[in-house]
């Protein structure tokens, strides 16, 4: 695929088919992602990729302790509640999963199922855990790589035919996901990337969320602007 494509077309797959990703496939989106920039050059992530038996055990541990109403604890401080723009994009994109989905607003025994769908990673065959060096902290740097990371991997495994979605849920219990993974305690984990060959016929993996115009969030600065440019040609 050209870049411009892979990146137009990528979308958030939470749907997954019932076919087992390759490890060497795996790799390969690796060794691409990995090429991501990061502060000068100190490459503080790790990645833990989960299948079968192991990711089976964490999705039944994560969701029972969700429906348990244990705590969750993650390793890295939340932001708490969206107010504001941010809430209008998070209800906006939920919408749309419901109306696809046949979820309507008052049943809430299939909107309990969709948030459990999360606990469980979308039923993904893969799970990639995102982790850094926990000395880094508390600086956001380390958190600035691994983000740039988890893009690179979500465009290179695109541009192989398999989708994504970055999934914070999936790993709610972080002491649960260490301890199936092996992770240590030396390394944080941030998130986790569920993945797998796209369902096409699961409904909400038809939905695109919107982006704002550039407008709403850039600033230029220092360009001449068009009007500007009209002024000096007629000069």
């Amino acid at each position: 695929m050209e870049f411009e494509e892979v990146v137009m077309g990528r979308q958030s797959v939470r749907g997954f088919k019932k076919k087992p990703v390759p490890q060497e496939v795996v790799d390969e989106i690796i060794s691409l992602a990995k090429r991501a920039p990061s502060s000068m050059n100190s490459q503080p992530w790790h990645v833990h990729v989960i299948t079968g038996a192991p990711l089976e055990e964490l999705r039944e541990r994560n969701m029972k302790a969700m429906m348990a109403g244990e705590p969750s604890q993650r390793d890295i401080y939340g932001h708490g509640p969206y107010e504001g723009d941010h809430r209008r994009r998070q209800v906006d994109i939920a919408k749309q999963l419901f109306a696809a989905m046949g979820i309507e607003r008052e049943n809430k025994e299939k909107r309990q199922d969709w948030v459990l769908r999360g606990y469980r990673q979308f039923d993904a065959p893969v799970s990639l855990v995102l982790t850094y060096d926990r000395e880094l902290d508390p600086g956001v740097t380390c958190k600035f790589d691994l983000g740039q990371l988890c893009y690179g991997i979500v465009l290179a495994a695109w541009s192989k035919g398999l989708g994504c979605v970055v999934n914070g849920q999936g790993i709610t219990r972080s002491d649960i996901a260490r301890d199936i993974a092996r992770i240590p305690d030396s390394e944080a984990i941030m998130i986790c990337i569920a993945m797998g060959y796209p369902d096409d016929s699961f409904a909400a993996n038809h939905v695109r969320s919107e982006r704002e115009d550039n407008e709403t969030f850039v600033n230029y600065v220092g360009f001449d602007t068009i009007e500007d440019t009209k002024l000096d040609k007629t000069a």
